[in-house]
């Protein structure tokens, strides 16, 4: 299904309302998720999410607090001169705040840029020492610097290694003693992509290489951790949509580079009909509910796809 450009370029501010509307009045005729004793699936649980403000990680907190959970996370709130549309703000915090205290949930959210170890570290250390337990991380930060001319400059290639790889491991790395300290398990889920299983994304720039390379990067370190971490019950997977409707994609720059490249915007196309030819980040919280749930607590080492059939057509 082709992806329709005109979306991208439209505005994108109320689809998280949306879907904490369609969250709280779906599947159950009107009734919320909740398993057969009424409880949520991650009741007085704590997550720690990056990349938190808006698109996939508002969605995952936002679905988190609803479930039962209070949320420990970051965003970095400023632009990158490497990326060329506009990064989180303040505001898009403050609005996940909002949305994830409307559940009677905590939200220790702060800014901090997932490519400094220090600062990622502080984050989570003092959101254990406050919330006194961890046991879900979702490392899920990420950025698109495949566009315009920066995507033609070396910085558009490091800053997709310097976020989505050594990112990942500045967001995992600090908080695995926080799981084992619990002595419970957990689970581990980093997003990847569909870039992440096929090569085929798009012209061979800098910054689509970084995105490529960093997607593909990040299995590995899940298989690693999968294997020394099995052993106390924590789990650990990547998950790989395809094309998500968030503000990675939902925006005039990609818009103008799918219209530029009419071949690569062909590349994108999913087999199974969706809307717009974009999943909705709602549709990637579903299934990372179901790995972090007690549903997945066998599932470990997995990349587990949600593609419409994406990678089964490359």
């Amino acid at each position: 299904m082709t992806i329709d450009t005109n979306p991208l370029i439209g505005n994108y501010e109320t689809l998280d309302l949306k879907n904490v509307a369609r969250r709280q009045n779906v599947r159950s005729g009107g009734t919320k998720d909740k398993d057969s004793n009424g409880m949520g699936l991650v009741d007085n649980k704590v997550a720690f999410i990056s990349g938190v403000a808006r698109g996939q990680g508002r969605s995952h907190a936002v679905r988190l607090a609803e479930e039962g959970a209070d949320i420990i996370g970051f965003d970095i709130c400023a632009n990158d001169d490497a990326v060329e549309y506009p990064l989180a703000t303040q505001d898009d915090l403050d609005e996940t705040t909002k949305l994830i205290e409307k559940f009677g949930r905590r939200a220790l959210l702060s800014v901090a840029d997932v490519r400094d170890h220090e600062a990622v570290k502080r984050v989570v250390d003092d959101g254990v020492a406050e919330l006194g337990r961890l046991d879900i991380v979702l490392a899920n930060a990420g950025v698109m610097a495949i566009t315009g001319q920066q995507r033609l400059q070396r910085e558009a290639f490091l800053a997709g290694i310097d976020i989505m790889l050594t990112g990942v491991f500045n967001t995992v790395m600090p908080a695995i003693p926080h799981l084992r300290a619990g002595g419970r398990g957990g689970s581990i889920v980093i997003t990847s992509s569909t870039a992440g299983l096929v090569g085929g994304l798009g012209d061979g720039s800098p910054g689509v290489l970084g995105y490529t390379a960093s997607k593909h990067a990040v299995v590995g370190l899940m298989r690693a951790w999968a294997n020394v971490l099995a052993p106390e019950n924590i789990r650990v997977n990547t998950v790989h949509p395809t094309g998500v409707n968030s503000p990675m994609i939902a925006n005039e720059a990609f818009g103008r580079y799918v219209q530029e490249f009419p071949t690569i915007a062909q590349n994108l196309q999913n087999p199974l009909p969706v809307p717009n030819g974009l999943l909705e980040p709602q549709d990637v919280t579903d299934s990372i509910m179901h790995l972090i749930s007690d549903a997945g607590r066998y599932i470990t080492g997995t990349t587990y796809v949600m593609d419409a059939g994406f990678t089964n057509n490359r």
